[in-house]
């Protein structure tokens, strides 16, 4: 892998990682594209470091938001007047809708990283996950707004990001579609989205680097990877939220399903290998 991969990789997941459209099935298209090996352990792994790129972008974008979350979890363990703010129960809900998806990446690390990388599962979830997404839009009620959230919704928004885990999927779309499911307005259900996905991808990012410094990958291709995807997330960050205001998620699913049949076409004719 080279400094052109690390721009190339960069962009497509600063684009993709937080709008609904999976980050993960569009690197493992791009590296595939690129000609290189998606069975390389340093491959697999630089799909996850550089992720770390999109997580400093949100930092940064709700670092107020963070800050007063963050204060307010630690105060309300020693002092009971913080208990019932929403910031302080909003740093647990971040922590128990976590805790799903660190068990299961670490319990089906193999499945993920083998099995599930092959292009067919990314087209399948891509298509399959859009009827999801449909659905959530059509029975979503939107009545509920960031302080009437409650630990219920941070558990079933925290199963629901599991299902992530399989490429093609998307993290955002899974955990936003969740938060539709459960009444909550797309603008909520999208921040819910950010919050949730910083201990999520840190921690996966911190978990694979080894492998990716142990591969060819050298510390300057990881930098400059996560370095373009930060700058570009950013920028997704601010354009997805002024989107939601206004847009259903619905509006990515052409895109999805379209992707989803290319994919289909070409490893059907042989044209791209699976693998």
């Amino acid at each position: 892998m080279d400094y052109f991969d690390a721009v190339v990789l960069g962009i497509v997941e600063g684009l993709t990682e937080f709008l609904p459209i999976s980050s993960t099935g569009h690197l493992t298209i791009a590296e595939k594209a690129l000609g290189l090996d998606l069975a390389d352990p340093a491959v697999t792994a630089y799909t996850a470091v550089i992720q770390m790129g999109a997580i400093a972008a949100v930092i940064v974008y709700f670092a107020k938001d963070i800050g007063r979350i963050a204060k307010a979890w630690f105060l309300g363990l020693f002092k009971p007047e913080y208990r019932g703010h929403l910031d302080h129960r909003m740093g647990w809900y971040v922590i128990v809708g976590t805790i799903p998806v660190g068990i299961a990446g670490l319990l089906l690390k193999g499945v993920i990283t083998g099995p599930l990388r092959s292009l067919w599962v990314v087209a399948a979830a891509l298509i399959g996950w859009s009827v999801v997404m449909w659905a959530a839009e059509r029975v979503a009620r939107q009545d509920r707004s960031e302080k009437d959230l409650r630990l219920r919704d941070a558990v079933g928004i925290g199963l629901i990001q599991v299902l992530a885990l399989i490429p093609g999927v998307s993290r955002s779309g899974a955990t936003i579609s969740g938060g539709l499911f459960l009444g909550l307005d797309r603008v909520t259900a999208t921040r819910v989205s950010f919050f949730f996905s910083i201990p999520a991808l840190v921690a996966a990012g911190l978990f694979e680097l080894p492998d990716a410094m142990d591969g060819d990958i050298g510390l300057g291709v990881a930098l400059v990877g996560i370095g373009v995807a930060f700058v570009v997330a950013y920028a997704t960050i601010a354009w997805l939220l002024r989107f939601v205001a206004g847009h259903p998620i619905t509006w990515f699913i052409p895109y999805r399903v379209a992707l989803g049949l290319l994919l289909i076409g070409l490893l059907a004719t042989g044209v791209m290998a699976p693998t």
